[in-house]
């Protein structure tokens, strides 16, 4: 891989953490409590992987929530395998959140991280990321 890329992945790992944390304290959205930069470095950092995919991405947070080990079956039968997602469940157990967080953090904070790689990707090369959405 050549240093090129891999500076442009870096920089788009680190915009996309300045983002998370601008627009969380915009939106009084608490994104920083879901390990979203656990998900930066996977989906900068190695865009072509099967855990960095928008499916696996997206719906590993989500899969996440309902229990740790509960979320991994779920993750493994629905192909949404992305590890970072293991934490959810965590978070929402340690901090007695409501099942609200989950709308209303983690889906959008996932869903606005698929979008903001989408369009980094493929700004460097176009129809770079995702390498499926199955």
């Amino acid at each position: 891989m050549s240093w090129q890329i891999v500076v442009w992945r870096a920089s788009g790992g680190a915009v996309a953490i300045l983002a998370m944390q601008f627009l969380a304290g915009f939106g009084h959205m608490p994104l920083m409590l879901v390990p979203f930069a656990t998900s930066i470095v996977l989906v900068f950092g190695t865009p072509e992987a099967e855990p960095a995919q928008p499916r696996a991405l997206v719906g590993g947070h989500w899969a996440a929530a309902i229990a740790v080990g509960l979320a991994m079956v779920a993750m493994y039968i629905t192909r949404t395998f992305h590890p970072p997602a293991g934490i959810d469940p965590l978070i929402i157990v340690n901090e007695s959140l409501p099942w609200s967080f989950l709308f209303g953090t983690v889906l959008p904070g996932s869903l606005l991280l698929m979008c903001f790689a989408l369009v980094w990707h493929n700004v460097a090369q176009r129809g770079a990321w995702p390498a499926r959405w199955r």
